[in-house]
């Protein structure tokens, strides 16, 4: 590839990258230092730009310049965040996620995949019994913070703050058109953290366990009716007629891994997370078009159960319910 190809086709990528309100020159040249004359120089091949102004915008658009190359070195560029046990905040973690959806959802075609091995985080929102389990199990268990380890299980251990963020990120991802496979097994990680601490005598009482149990059930009735519409909406709203498409499978099989695809004006992007928190996002074609391929027959394999197929939709969420209460009733309440 000449060095004049590569220039162009590292603008073209930036050009992609920079906000539809912002002159792509304009940020070209604040971030070089340079004036914004000198930005349209190089943008329009006039005039070369340096290695280290290479190193600077692709670090800074986050560019794999092997990518851009085109030079297979059969590795995949991938960037993240590692959770710092003694510095993590989880208002900033929810902060954080509300604005990352936001975005996706500024933007005129959107779409996200998930494989759910788990219940995705923003289902959680939807009860704040759930919430505050989840919100408790985390911090106990995961990042044993003091307090929470020496303390038994409280509804109010949850912030009204944090719920509240929490709805707002439901809110968002609500108007966000979605695909989601689910296996049997996405509600077992829940249901056994449940159980561990019911069994570890964290609950004050098994009437905490059963109010759990309890919202668990309103949950997995409101998937079912928000399946059944085919769109998405809030618990306690009247199911739509028209709205932001829900697409849910049920895989008989294989069980997903919770990694997401985000598809955004065209561009695909792949999470995979791992260790509960943390994530490695990636932008690399080759990587996403695999993944994109492997998701779509994945689905192609797995049954519809959103809009069509009732008796498999309601076969498939009374053996989630049949889980629930079996559990509920085992409670001495």
């Amino acid at each position: 590839m000449s060095t004049a190809n590569l220039q162009q086709q590292l603008f073209d990528v930036i050009k992609r990258r920079v906000a539809d309100n912002v002159p792509a020159a304009e940020e070209v040249a604040r971030i070089l230092d340079i004036s914004t004359d000198s930005a349209y120089r190089r943008m329009r091949g006039e005039k070369n730009i340096s290695l280290d102004e290479l190193n600077t915008l692709c670090n800074h658009y986050r560019i794999s310049l092997d990518q851009l190359m085109s030079i297979q070195t059969g590795g995949f560029i991938f960037q993240g965040q590692l959770t710092e046990k003694d510095k993590f905040r989880f208002k900033d973690y929810l902060t954080g996620m509300m604005h990352t959806l936001a975005y996706y959802n500024s933007c005129k075609e959107k779409e996200i995949y998930f494989l759910c091995k788990d219940l995705p985080i923003f289902y959680f929102f939807h009860f704040k019994e759930i919430a505050a389990f989840k919100y408790y199990f985390w911090m106990r268990t995961f990042f044993q913070v003091p307090e929470f380890r020496n303390s038994k299980f409280r509804f109010d251990c949850y912030p009204d703050e944090l719920f509240e963020i929490g709805k707002k990120i439901l809110s968002i991802y609500n108007q966000v058109p979605s695909y989601e496979v689910w296996n049997i097994e996405t509600i077992n990680i829940l249901l056994r953290q449940v159980e561990y601490y019911k069994d570890s005598s964290v609950f004050e009482s098994e009437e905490d366990a059963f109010k759990i149990y309890e919202a668990f059930e309103n949950l997995i009735d409101h998937m079912e009716r928000q399946a059944a519409a085919g769109f998405k909406f809030s618990h306690g709203e009247k199911p739509p007629t028209q709205g932001i498409p829900f697409q849910m499978y049920f895989n008989e099989v294989i069980i997903g891994d919770n990694s997401i695809m985000v598809i955004i004006d065209g561009v695909k992007t792949s999470l995979i997370t791992h260790n509960i928190f943390n994530y490695m996002m990636t932008k690399d074609a080759a990587f996403n078009d695999n993944m994109y391929s492997y998701m779509q027959n994945l689905m192609r394999k797995s049954t519809m159960i959103s809009s069509a197929s009732e008796k498999e939709r309601a076969k498939f969420f009374r053996q989630l319910k049949e889980k629930i209460t079996r559990r509920k009733n085992a409670l001495n309440v």
